[in-house]
C-alpha cells in the first residue's frame, strides 16, 4: 500500500491517450465530411471503424501498473519464468501470488489461467505461455501464440471484465520475431473486438521501448484511424491475414473432407490417379493429395485430368503465397508500382500499376512477382479493374514477355475470373504491338479486357477522377500532350 498521501505508482487506463487522439489531433484542419467518406470505398480486410479505435490504447510502461480489471502475464509451462514482465508482476502482486500459482499446476503452451491480482491495482491476472519459435515449426509457433491473445480475450469475455492490458507475450527467450508476432497479436485483437466488442471496453498493449516503434509502425494496418490511413496501409499487410477469428490459415495443409469416403470426387480422374489414391483403404474419410512427383510424371505425359491440374495449380499457387507472406518485400512496396486506389463507376475495386516506377534491371523481378501476390491475393476474391500507366516508361521499365507469363500462370484462377478491364494508359505504337501480340499467342481471355486509353479524360469516363490517384508526372505529360482538363483535381502528394 501507499503511504498516506503519496503518488500511486500505478496509472489509471482512463488518463492514457487512446490510439486515435494524437491522430486526430493532426487531422483537424484537414478531415473529410461524411459526404466525401461515403464516396470512397477501400475495401480493406481491416476496415476503418471509430468504435473500435476508441477503445484500443498503446502504451509504453510496465503492465504490471496499468489499474485496470486484468493484465496478462507471460510465463513457461510451469509458471515460474523469470523474465521482465514476469518478475515485474510478482514484485508488485506480493508472495500471495506465488502461493496461488502452485495451485494451478502449471499451464501448457496457448492456454490461458487465471488468479488474483493480490497488491496489484488490476483485479485479476490472465496467465498465458508464449510458444518457442523455430523457422521450420512456424506454423504451429503462430497457431499457437495465435492461441494466447484469442483465450485471454475469451477468458476476458466470460469474467465479464471491462479493460484488458496486454503485455507482448512473446519474449526474447523464445525467440518469436516480434514483427511477426505483433501482427498475429493486432489481427486477433482487432477481430475479436470485430466479433465480441461490446464486451471489452479497452485494450491496452503495454510496450517497452524496443517494442513500441513496431507497434507504432503497424498498428495502423488492423486499427486504421481514417480512410486515409486504411488506403496507405492496405499494400503493407501480410499475405495472410487469417480466417474471420484471426487465426492463422495454411490452404495446403487443410484437409479436404469427402461427402462419400472413399469415393473420388471426379469419377472422370483418369486410370493415373485413381492408383495414386488406391491405398487409401474404403473406410477413409479424408481425400489425400497423393503422390505428387507422379502427378507432376502424368501432367508432363499429358494423362492428367483437368481437375487434378487444377489441384497442381493450386499447391503451386498457395507455396508462391507463403513466400510472399514470409519474405520481406518492403523495398519493392517503396517504389510505388503497384497499389490500390478506389472504385470505377460500376463499385469494382481499381488497382493501379504504374509502369515508370518499376526498375526491371535493379530489381529481384521474383521479390516484384511475391509482391503482387501480395498485395493482390485479397482483393482479387472480388471483381476489380487494373489501369497501368505506360507513361514515359524507357527501356528499363518494360516488363519482359517472360515475367508477364510466368505472372499468368502462377496466379490463382481468381485473378483472371474477376479482372472485368485493364486500362492501358498513354500507350505508344511499340506497346500496342507488344500487348497484341502477347495476348494472341501467349496468354489467353485478356484481349478482350484490355482498353487502350489515349488519355485521362477518356478514363475519367469509366473511373471517376476522385477515385484513382495520380502520379504527379503522369497529370503533367497529359496536360502536355492533351491539354488541361480537371483544373481543380489535385495530385497525389505521395506519389
Amino acid at each position: 500500500m501507499d503511504p498516506l498521501g503519496a503518488p500511486s505508482q500505478f496509472v489509471d487506463i482512463d488518463s492514457l491517450p487512446g490510439w486515435s487522439d494524437s491522430y486526430e489531433a493532426k487531422q483537424l484542419d484537414c478531415r473529410q465530411s461524411p459526404d466525401e467518406k461515403a464516396q470512397v470505398d477501400v475495401r480493406s480486410p481491416f476496415p476503418y471503424r471509430k468504435d473500435i479505435n476508441e477503445k484500443i490504447i498503446l502504451w509504453k510502461g510496465d503492465v504490471a501498473l496499468l489499474n485496470c480489471t486484468a493484465i496478462v502475464n507471460t510465463s513457461n509451462e510451469t509458471l515460474t519464468d523469470k523474465n521482465p514482465v514476469s518478475e515485474s508482476i510478482f514484485m508488485h502482486a506480493g508472495p500471495d501470488l506465488k502461493d496461488e500459482l502452485q495451485k494451478l499446476k502449471g499451464c501448457r503452451t496457448g492456454e490461458a489461467k487465471l488468479t488474483k491480482g493480490f497488491n496489484l491495482a488490476a483485479r485479476f491476472i490472465i496467465h498465458t505461455v508464449g510458444p518457442k519459435y523455430k523457422s521450420r515449426y512456424r506454423t504451429a509457433a503462430e497457431s499457437s501464440l495465435y492461441s494466447c491473445y484469442r483465450n485471454v480475450l475469451q477468458l476476458a469475455k466470460e469474467q465479464a471484465m471491462c479493460s484488458v492490458g496486454f503485455c507482448v507475450i512473446n519474449t526474447l527467450k523464445r525467440c518469436y520475431p516480434l514483427e511477426d508476432a505483433t501482427h498475429i497479436a493486432l489481427r486477433t485483437v482487432r477481430r475479436f473486438l470485430e466479433i465480441h466488442g461490446e464486451t471489452l471496453e479497452k485494450v491496452v498493449f503495454a510496450v517497452s521501448e524496443l517494442e513500441e516503434a513496431t507497434y507504432q509502425k503497424l498498428l495502423p494496418l488492423y486499427f486504421p484511424r481514417s480512410l486515409e490511413e486504411e488506403i496507405q496501409s492496405l499494400p503493407y499487410l501480410p499475405a495472410d491475414i487469417g480466417n474471420e477469428e484471426g487465426e492463422p490459415v495454411v490452404p495446403e495443409r487443410q484437409i479436404r473432407i469427402t461427402e462419400k469416403p472413399g469415393v473420388p470426387d471426379d469419377a472422370s480422374d483418369e486410370e493415373g490417379l485413381e492408383a495414386d489414391l488406391s491405398f487409401i483403404g474404403s473406410h477413409a474419410f479424408a481425400r489425400m493429395e497423393g503422390d505428387i512427383d507422379k502427378q507432376r510424371r502424368l501432367i508432363l505425359q499429358g494423362q492428367l485430368s483437368e481437375a487434378a491440374l487444377q489441384k497442381q495449380h493450386q499447391r503451386n499457387y498457395n507455396r508462391w503465397l507463403c513466400q510472399a507472406r514470409a519474405e520481406d518485400l518492403s523495398d519493392i512496396a517503396s517504389l510505388k508500382a503497384l497499389y490500390q486506389t478506389g472504385v470505377d463507376n460500376c463499385g469494382r475495386t481499381v488497382m493501379v500499376v504504374v509502369g515508370r516506377n518499376i526498375p526491371v534491371t535493379l530489381i529481384d523481378m521474383e521479390k516484384a512477382l511475391l509482391y503482387f501476390i501480395h498485395v493482390m491475393d485479397h482483393i482479387a476474391v472480388k471483381e476489380y479493374v487494373l489501369v497501368y500507366f505506360h507513361t514515359l516508361t524507357n527501356d528499363y521499365n518494360q516488363l519482359d514477355s517472360n515475367f508477364l507469363k510466368k505472372l499468368y500462370d502462377v496466379v490463382d484462377a481468381k485473378y483472371k475470373r474477376n479482372l472485368k478491364a485493364l486500362y492501358f494508359v498513354h500507350p505508344t505504337f511499340r506497346s500496342k504491338v507488344s500487348a497484341w501480340f502477347f495476348t494472341t499467342f501467349t496468354v489467353s481471355g485478356l484481349k478482350d479486357k484490355i482498353h487502350y486509353v489515349e488519355s485521362l479524360q477518356q478514363l475519367f469516363t469509366a473511373i471517376p477522377p476522385e477515385q484513382i490517384d495520380l502520379p504527379p508526372f503522369v497529370l503533367e505529360y497529359d496536360a502536355r500532350e492533351n491539354g488541361p482538363y480537371y483544373s481543380s483535381y489535385p495530385p497525389s502528394p505521395d506519389l
